[in-house]
């Protein structure tokens, strides 16, 4: 498999070049999107001033996403009951897998709002160009160089002393365009709706449990920051000839101290590169409409530690400290050709990457190292994955359907002395849109996707020397079916979707194991999602949406009774009301869940209060390109909590019998403004 990757990059850089040749113009295809699916998110970096946290902004944009708390910055979500590995999350078509075992660095942390133009959740299996599109995608599309020169500058306060300061300038020719941009951002601990910091709630609930005492921040570090993030990016577009662009960029993100008050261990600092490389040819003839080439190299390093905790140092001052450092990697590269036959659209490509992951513990005992860098966590394991992918798209008069398939074969190797891994599957998708008359659309959808294990799953082993890895999981196969309608009036649309999805060799954490305690569990998820707009006259309108959604294993893990779905959200209805004048944008907006009913009790989910908190912000054209906008989150000041406490986080808890895992709330009343000057 590393021999055939390697030839096939090799011979795709060969071939770029090549493709400069002459080439022949013919008219655009055109052809009705087809995606059942999905929804668009646009102008993030203007909109989402607050935080640079998509996550967080994501959770409050689309209803079927919610947020997994763990930090001030950094953390991940749910997309309909599925995270981690299930969903697939790209940036201009890269892959970023985070480092850390336990989620501290997830695919989102790594490109911020203030860089990123438009966002596209599509829910379904119903992706055949990426690899691992089990249940979902977040496609995120970060701002394009201009030919004008253009920019703009914001400065950013609020609440906890948050402080942020961004900037973007872009400009060229019409051969030659160039994008800069850059931040700076740093939060003290939010303090929840009852006041308390990240420190005062790990006080809370240790107050009970004497043995956990070694988790409690040291009083020196009780008041430190809750993290401290730089990033820059710059792209360089480049259009040889008309017909021809070659796009160049570079994402880099430089995190330090981010407290994870739930975890045992914090992150001394998270840092990212992401390099990418993209080469298109429009028009080269019948057989060729567009031609796309893409090769990238993304890298996380990410070491967290018990440096601030109690237990991280002796009385008498001498460290005990442990670190797990870790380092990721993923490099990829992309060939794929849209050509027109007859009616139809046709993409075929070759789709290939390789993800190492490798990690090593460190540990001082009374100041002594005891345990150097050497005694693997992940052992420098390589997935490498060969696909080869179709797509075919056409209307037929008021339908319009597409098919994909795509064919990946994956091989995964230890770099120590456990069971290497091998995979091939097949997976495909046929949807279909009958748009009929009076505005209505009616949408079906049918799929099969997989994803295989990763190495904490196969392979990760403590720094207690126990190996909670199972290297003989299965992969992951999802068959859904999803089924919808939309009617737009004049001034409102409202659109249904209900989906029903069969998980095979599900991949599940067994908390009941002390070791392999990663199995796989036939499983099912169903739900409905509802969402809607309506605009009342030109300047007010509303829109609103809700997300449900259920999980049950076909049967219950070993040694255990619960056949709940971990990691299920229950009911979420977002809604707002939007008032929009030549000079002035407002918005209230209400967030609102039901209680955990349904979860996980086996596996360290507990009963959750539901909750609804209101938002509202406001933004005002000043003069000579400058804006203002003020706003404020959880008006009323609310204590709750979104995150439940699945045990595939490594969380604090004591490990007796009933115990409860430490939940972590949400920011208490958050006031910020934000200064933005554009040219």
């Amino acid at each position: 498999m590393k021999n055939i990757m390697s030839k096939t990059i090799a011979l795709s850089l060969v071939l770029a070049p090549m493709l400069l040749a002459e080439t022949v113009k013919m008219d655009e295809v055109k052809v009705e999107g087809t995606k059942i699916n999905s929804v668009k998110i646009s102008d993030v970096s203007g909109e989402e001033l607050k935080s640079a946290d998509l996550a967080e902004s994501l959770s409050k944009t689309v209803p079927s996403i919610s947020l997994v708390r763990r930090s001030g910055i950094a953390n991940d979500i749910i997309l309909r009951g599925q995270k981690k590995d299930n969903i697939n999350v790209l940036a201009d078509g890269t892959k970023t897998y985070g480092a850390c075992p336990n989620r501290m660095d997830p695919a989102t942390s790594h490109i911020l709002t203030n860089n990123i133009e438009s966002v596209e959740v599509t829910e379904g299996p119903f992706d055949v160009e990426n690899f691992g599109t089990l249940s979902g995608m977040v496609d995120i599309k970060t701002k394009k160089p201009t030919k004008e020169l253009s920019g703009e500058v914001n400065l950013n306060a609020g609440s906890f002393n948050y402080k942020k300061a961004s900037a973007t300038v872009s400009g060229g020719t019409e051969k030659v365009r160039v994008l800069l941009s850059a931040s700076t951002e740093s939060s003290d601990q939010y303090k929840d709706g009852n006041g308390d910091t990240f420190a005062d709630q790990i006080d809370n609930y240790l107050l009970t449990r004497p043995a956990l005492a070694g988790t409690a921040y040291q009083d020196r570090y009780r008041d430190m920051k809750a993290f401290e993030k730089k990033s820059f990016m710059g792209k360089l577009f480049f259009n040889p000839t008309d017909n021809q662009e070659l796009r160049l960029s570079y994402t880099a993100n430089r995190s330090d101290n981010i407290l994870y008050p739930s975890s045992k261990m914090d992150a001394l600092y998270d840092d990212s590169d992401i390099y990418n490389l993209e080469y298109a040819v429009h028009n080269m003839g019948s057989l060729s409409k567009q031609l796309d080439f893409q090769v990238y190299h993304s890298e996380v390093d990410h070491p967290m530690s018990t440096k601030y905790r109690k237990a991280g140092i002796t009385p008498a001052g001498t460290s005990n400290e442990m670190i797990n450092a870790l380092t990721t990697s993923v490099d990829g590269i992309k060939l794929k050709n849209m050509m027109e036959v007859g009616e139809a659209a046709v993409t075929v490509g070759l789709d290939a990457s390789r993800r190492n992951w490798d990690g090593s513990y460190t540990k001082y005992t009374n100041g002594v190292l005891t345990a150097p860098t050497g005694n693997k966590g992940i052992d420098n394991v390589d997935t490498d994955n060969m696909a080869l992918f179709a797509k075919v798209e056409q209307s037929f008069g008021k339908v319009d359907l597409e098919a994909g398939a795509r064919y990946d074969d994956t091989t995964i190797d230890h770099g120590g002395a456990m069971q290497d891994r091998d995979y091939s599957s097949l997976n495909g998708y046929l949807t279909g849109t009958y748009n009929a008359d009076k505005g209505i659309q009616y949408f079906a959808g049918a799929g099969k996707s997989s994803r295989v294990p990763d190495a904490r799953e196969l392979y990760f082993v403590e720094g207690n020397g126990a190996t909670l890895g199972t290297s003989t999981l299965d992969q992951t196969k999802n068959y859904e079916i999803d089924l919808g309608v939309k009617k737009q009036y004049e001034n409102a649309y409202a659109k249904v979707k209900l989906f029903h999805s069969w998980l095979k060799d599900f991949i599940a954490y067994n908390a009941s194991k002390n070791a392999s305690v990663f199995e796989n569990v036939d499983a099912k998820v169903y739900g409905v999602e509802f969402s809607s707009f309506y605009a009342a006259t030109d300047a007010l309108s509303f829109d609103a949406g809700l997300a449900y959604q259920r999980g049950k294993k076909d049967a219950p893990l070993s040694g255990q009774s619960d056949r709940d779905l971990a990691e299920i959200p229950p009911v979420k209805v977002n809604a707002a009301m939007n008032y929009e004048t030549e000079m002035t944008k407002s918005k209230v907006e209400v967030i609102a869940a039901d209680n955990w009913s349904n979860f996980d009790s086996d596996n360290g989910e507990q009963a959750i209060s539901g909750y609804a908190i209101a938002n509202i912000k406001w933004n005002r054209d000043l003069t000579k390109g400058f804006d203002l906008t003020l706003g404020m989150n959880n008006v009323f000041d609310h204590a709750y909590a979104v995150s439940n406490t699945y045990k595939d986080l490594t969380l604090l808890v004591t490990g007796a019998a009933n115990d409860e895992v430490m939940l972590l709330n949400e920011p208490g009343r958050y006031i910020y403004a934000n200064l933005r000057y554009r040219f």
